[in-house]
């Protein structure tokens, strides 16, 4: 049984909104933009986009009133949540970029890259390999998953449990996560072609909890 209501891309005015949507819609999809936290804390399905950094992404939520919105919706409505990018740090408690607070909807806390090889540069951008390390609601253990990314910041879960893939860059760290029905992506599957669309087809085909 397949559950396919739209997709709510959550728009606080801070990442690629449109390339969401449009992913969904190429894999045969309902996505639908939207603002509104009345239909946010409704939804079945939400996906937090971001890009820039935590305050400003956090701030931005709180200034529409989508964070509680979102949490809402994740607790009262068994929504299905998926955060990229900045949108999977916001799902945190706290970041090292800033002061405020995240949704705490994952516990652990996002750090910038500590490398002590001189030849990788932060940020970390293009392409690299996703391990699964556990069976999870978006990926297939059996596969290789090759995935874009950029970002100078990344998470670090409190349960070993909530970590669902890692990637190496100097050292392995999360690049997905997931706890019950929240999950969160550090890499770019709307820029990640035919990986981000089976990512994405596995997300629209989940039933909410």
């Amino acid at each position: 049984m397949k559950y396919n209501s739209p997709v709510i891309v959550v728009d606080s005015g801070m990442g690629n909104l449109a390339s969401v949507a449009n992913m969904i819609r190429k894999i045969g999809g309902e996505a639908k933009i939207s603002s509104s936290p009345d239909e946010i804390r409704q939804a079945h399905k939400l996906i937090l986009p971001g890009v820039g950094s935590f305050d400003a992404g956090i701030n931005a939520l709180k200034e529409r009133s989508l964070d509680t919105a979102v949490k809402a919706a994740v607790k009262e409505n068994g929504c299905m949540l998926l955060g990229i990018c900045l949108g999977m740090q916001l799902l945190f408690e706290t970041s090292e970029e800033g002061n405020q607070s995240g949704l705490g909807l994952i516990k652990g806390h996002v750090r910038y890259f500590q490398l002590n090889d001189e030849k990788l540069r932060v940020p970390h951008m293009g392409w690299n390999i996703v391990k699964p390390k556990r069976s999870s609601n978006l990926f297939d253990l059996e596969d290789e998953h090759r995935f874009y990314f950029v970002h100078s910041y990344h998470v670090n879960c409190m349960n070993a449990k909530d970590v669902s893939a890692t990637t190496h860059h100097g050292y392995d760290f999360v690049s997905a996560a997931q706890s019950g029905n929240v999950m969160g992506v550090q890499f770019h599957p709307e820029k990640s072609h035919r990986f981000g669309m089976a990512l994405f087809k596995r997300f629209y085909d989940l039933l909410p909890c």
